[in-house]
């Protein structure tokens, strides 16, 4: 079988990007004259793509002179002649050569944020504060935790907005939750089995797994994740977003809240890592309690961060350990420097303890509410093709596509019209059955343009 890696949110056609690899691998002498070529239904089945992007692929190679067609035999490699002038052309680079051609008007990637929105100015006055000779020790090595003024601050926020019970010393500042969990990985016993969400945030599995962890997704319905499920599984750590699940936007029931509370405080090398994503943007009732908040036991190690809430460049995270692996911490890991550069700890800390971070968000909330109400109010007009999930809370939402393409077809029609939209597969470890959905983030459109966006996209997909 062919090992090709395909980008399903790349601006590439996938039977574009199977044929540059195809024949790089024949330009490079890996596909040797004479080798046969897996059979169209193989290949489409081994890399979950369509018999249709297969047979585009290989009808442009057998166009091109690379491969023949064989009858009843099959796709043949035919290029037999010193290849030496390919390589020298360096088809490796046609991908990134194609991708400067291509032209985004419209990115709907769940990530994105409204920057127009950021109060610059006055993100700046505290960042030029910190940069002053009366902050010399900045430019030292500082506790390996993180900052202690922003540990302190942030274990503030939390108890307010959160319920999250916990002292400065059991948070861990870190660039991003990815490089949190690297440590979170080491710390924990080597042969822990990890449960996580499916569909859910996929970079959790690809970390587990590049660590040789056994990994079990956990399915999810109306109600969260589902706890019966872990229970049969046998594994000893779950990941979840329970306030605001990634990427359906559910809430995780409280009767199963209580059942995954129990099931955590069963074993002492039972834990649950709960990420708090998206929780400060719910736009209807009170926030969401948090597990950490009502777990009586000493089992939730708690994430979250601040890429939606004020920037994603700024790589700001943070974990909050529970006290019964705060001694294994400090045996294993205080040899880690902070991630984190300790002038942007220090502005943020500031800017926190000023009140200017709570403000911020409560203008956010009122911008990305408005955003949401504007993408709501035109996909309404189309519900008997197109339903939406979680349309309370977050800055995208999940729409249900029932008009008779399948999601390859979707990505690609919209990619045609300048519009790139991304596939609840590329989130799913299981492949997500039919009818087809599609996640929508909507928070760096501007407002203005959201309905011209959206209608550009329905257009595409020839849904009127």
């Amino acid at each position: 079988m062919l090992s090709c890696q395909l980008n399903r949110t790349s601006e590439i056609p996938l039977y574009e990007q199977l044929y540059l690899y195809v024949k790089n691998e024949i330009a490079e002498g890996r596909l040797e004259f004479n080798t046969k070529l897996p059979s169209k239904r193989k290949l489409s089945d081994h890399l979950q793509i369509s018999q249709n992007t297969v047979e585009s692929a290989y009808g442009q190679l057998v166009s091109e002179g690379f491969l023949e067609v064989r009858a009843r035999k099959g796709y043949y490699v035919m290029a037999s002649e010193d290849l030496e002038y390919l390589r020298q052309a360096g088809y490796q680079n046609d991908i990134k050569s194609e991708r400067k051609k291509e032209v985004i008007k419209y990115d709907f990637h769940p990530s994105q944020i409204d920057t127009k929105s950021f109060p610059f100015r006055v993100w700046r006055k505290y960042s030029r504060d910190m940069i002053d000779e009366k902050n010399e020790k900045l430019l030292l090595m500082g506790d390996h935790r993180g900052e202690s003024g922003l540990r302190q601050q942030i274990a503030a926020y939390l108890y307010g907005s959160r319920g999250v019970v916990c002292t400065p010393e059991q948070i861990i500042i870190g660039a991003g939750v990815e490089i949190l969990l690297q440590q979170l990985v080491l710390l924990l016993e080597e042969n822990t089995s990890y449960g996580v969400e499916d569909p859910g945030y996929h970079l959790i599995y690809q970390i587990l797994k590049s660590y040789g962890k056994t990994v079990n997704p956990l399915e999810i319905d109306e109600e969260g994740v589902n706890v019966e499920q872990i229970e049969q599984s046998g594994v000893q750590v779950v990941y979840v977003t329970p306030s605001h699940h990634f990427p359906y936007g559910t809430i995780l029931s409280i009767n199963r809240r209580m059942k995954l509370l129990n099931w955590a405080s069963a074993s002492d090398e039972r834990y649950i890592i709960e990420d708090d994503y998206d929780s400060e943007f719910r736009y209807s009732g009170k926030s969401i309690p948090s597990l950490q908040s009502i777990d009586k036991g000493d089992n939730i190690i708690f994430l979250g961060s601040f890429s939606k809430s004020l920037m994603p460049s700024i790589r700001i995270s943070y974990m909050i350990l529970p006290q019964s692996l705060m001694d294994r911490y400090q045996d294993k890991l205080s040899f880690y420097h902070s991630t984190v550069s300790r002038i942007n700890q220090q502005t943020l800390a500031q800017f926190m303890e000023a009140g200017e971070f709570e403000k911020h968000l409560n203008r956010m909330r009122k911008v990305y509410r408005s955003k949401l109400e504007a993408v709501v109010t035109v996909l309404k007009e189309y519900d008997k093709k197109i339903r939406v999930i979680g349309a309370n809370s977050g800055l995208h939402i999940v729409l249900v596509i029932e008009n008779g393409l399948d999601e390859e077809t979707l990505i690609e029609e919209a990619r045609k019209s300048q519009i790139r939209v991304y596939p609840l597969s590329l989130y799913s470890i299981e492949r997500p059955v039919a009818p087809p959905k599609v996640i929508l983030g909507f928070g760096g459109i501007p407002l203005d343009e959201l309905e011209s966006a959206i209608r550009a996209l329905l257009k595409s997909w020839k849904i009127d």
